[in-house]
């Protein structure tokens, strides 16, 4: 399908918006992204990268992020994603795991990219250069890298004379251990055009004009996929720097946001906002909530449903890319908790060992794979073999447990390594996670499981109050009464423990390897 690409639309219209970022003013042309993209993909080449080469990114999300995507895209070579959340002895792994030759940082980002500049001799090696950007103007200084936009002033804004189509690579979170990084079957060619790994979907086709939002971090695969499409398509891709409750309000009637997408955790804080905050925005543009990365609790999606109407549409799927599954508002209400029915690959429910499950039973979820997909791990091939079935090498499991009903629809239980065994029980901490979220004091929860001397192990329950003030014996005796009403005495917790925030990746996942190390029963980096 030719034609698909920023830099058509620079020919076309050239001063239409390509990007704003809403809680900054920072805004995009996409004649700036066509001349920015370009300059980055000159630098490239005078600095030796070939396609197929690698660099890494750690940005905010800012203009500077979509020109420098693009621009190694739109010269063969590959970006490797880099979390804001990782300490530098874990970007620095994953920078030289990926082999990666150019390393980009926004200073605000905090301590990790400062070292990863000031000591890039040690902890890089491989990286031949580092610069800095996606920062204002004199805030983004750093030892050891130079302005990036120092480097684009010196390059011609015109194409590469041999352009062709590069992608990007994403790591793993590393919730239970080392990232690892997830390498897709990408072929390169025409950059104008789409590819099936980019899961394009048809609401944007439709709308017209295009305007979509995902106020996550860039360097997830939702988020970026968003900005590429409604790039691709010619449209308006919205943005924050950080996410903010009432500014995704104000950002949807400002801009006549037709499709945004969130995690579960975006929903919880929103509907946290006063009622005489939530009813002053109009949403009416809004033709598509799609969510997605995280379960969302029940309650917590019948009052976004009730909220905002039957826009609201859930997709499940792993950066693995071999499998999805897809549900709608009219679907969900007649299945509450389903996550959908299949809408890529057959979905197998297995035990341990591999055996397949009737409906009913949870289990291990495994989908089979179309053809050309598999689960590949960078220069990990143990790990590879493990996320396939035993017995059918096209059959592939990413971690999680769940069920399917009679009619095929899906029902997530939790992630098979954050599952607790109290006593011999099998416990789930979703589930408890669920029925926490909506008391009407709590923000954030994270349950785990934690030592103990006669259950080998007890469920702890970490909350974060929506008033700190809250936080003590009285909203610890109502949790209790409130779970006593709602779920079993076996899978209840036993312990409570109150904190000012929770570590939750911009993902929306929680950073249950974190809450590990803290509680002392902390996973074994492989």
């Amino acid at each position: 399908m030719p034609g698909y690409h920023p830099s058509c639309h620079a020919r076309t219209t050239p001063d239409a918006l390509a990007l704003v970022v809403a809680d900054t003013g920072e805004t995009l042309t996409y004649r700036q992204l066509d001349e920015g993209s370009n300059r980055f993909a000159q630098l490239l080449r005078s600095l030796g990268l070939k396609p197929g080469d690698r660099i890494a990114v750690m940005l905010r999300n800012s203009p500077e992020f979509a020109q420098v995507y693009w621009g190694a895209t739109r010269c063969g070579c590959f970006v490797t994603l880099l979390s804001t959340h990782l300490k530098p002895s874990e970007a620095s792994y994953i920078v030289e795991d990926a082999g990666a030759k150019v390393l980009i940082l926004s200073a605000s980002i905090g301590e990790t990219p400062r070292a990863l500049a000031r000591d890039h001799a040690e902890l890089v090696p491989g990286v031949d250069k580092v610069y800095y950007a996606g920062d204002p103007a004199g805030e983004g200084a750093m030892e050891g890298a130079e302005p990036l936009s120092e480097a684009l002033e010196a390059m011609p804004a015109k194409p590469v004379p041999d352009e062709i189509s590069g992608f990007h690579m994403i790591y793993s979170s590393g919730t239970t251990g080392r990232p690892k990084g997830i390498v897709l079957p990408f072929t390169p060619g025409p950059i104008d055009e789409f590819n099936a790994l980019e899961g394009v979907m048809p609401i944007y086709h439709e709308l017209d004009p295009l305007v979509s939002l995902n106020v996550g971090p860039l360097y997830h695969g939702a988020p970026l996929s968003g900005m590429v499409t409604a790039q691709r398509l010619g449209g308006l891709f919205v943005t924050q720097r950080k996410f903010d409750a009432e500014g995704v309000l104000a950002a949807i009637e400002r801009y006549k946001v037709g499709v945004a997408q969130f995690v579960p955790t975006m929903f919880v804080r929103m509907l946290a906002l006063p009622d005489e905050v939530r009813t002053k925005y109009d949403l009416s543009s809004l033709r598509m909530a799609i969510h997605a990365a995280a379960p969302c609790p029940v309650e917590i999606k019948r009052r976004m449903i009730e909220w905002w109407g039957p826009v609201i549409f859930e997709y499940y799927g792993s950066t693995e890319g071999v499998g999805a599954t897809a549900i709608t508002s009219q679907e969900w209400l007649e299945r509450p908790g389903s996550v959908g029915k299949s809408s890529l690959g057959p979905i197998h429910i297995c035990d341990e060992e591999g055996r397949e499950l009737p409906p009913g039973e949870s289990g291990i979820v495994y989908f089979e794979a179309p053809g050309g997909r598999v689960v590949n791990y960078l220069n990990d091939a143990e790990k590879s073999r493990k996320a396939t079935h035993p017995e059918h090498d096209n059959w592939f499991a990413v971690g999680d447990i769940g069920k399917l009903d009679e009619d095929g629809y899906l029902y997530l239980t939790d992630r098979k390594d954050f599952m607790i065994i109290s006593g011999g029980v099998n416990i789930y901490p979703q589930a408890i996670e669920d029925c926490l979220i909506v008391h009407p004091q709590v923000l954030d929860v994270a349950v785990l499981g934690v030592s103990d001397p006669e259950f080998g192990e007890k469920v702890k329950a970490v909350v974060q109050p929506k008033d700190w003030a809250d936080a003590g014996p009285a909203l610890e005796q109502s949790l209790k009464d409130w779970c006593r009403e709602r779920i079993s005495p076996v899978t209840a917790p036993r312990e409570y423990e109150f904190v000012k925030e929770l570590p939750r990746l911009p993902s929306g996942k929680l950073a249950k390897h974190e809450l590990r190390k803290l509680y002392g029963n902390s996973v074994a980096v492989v």
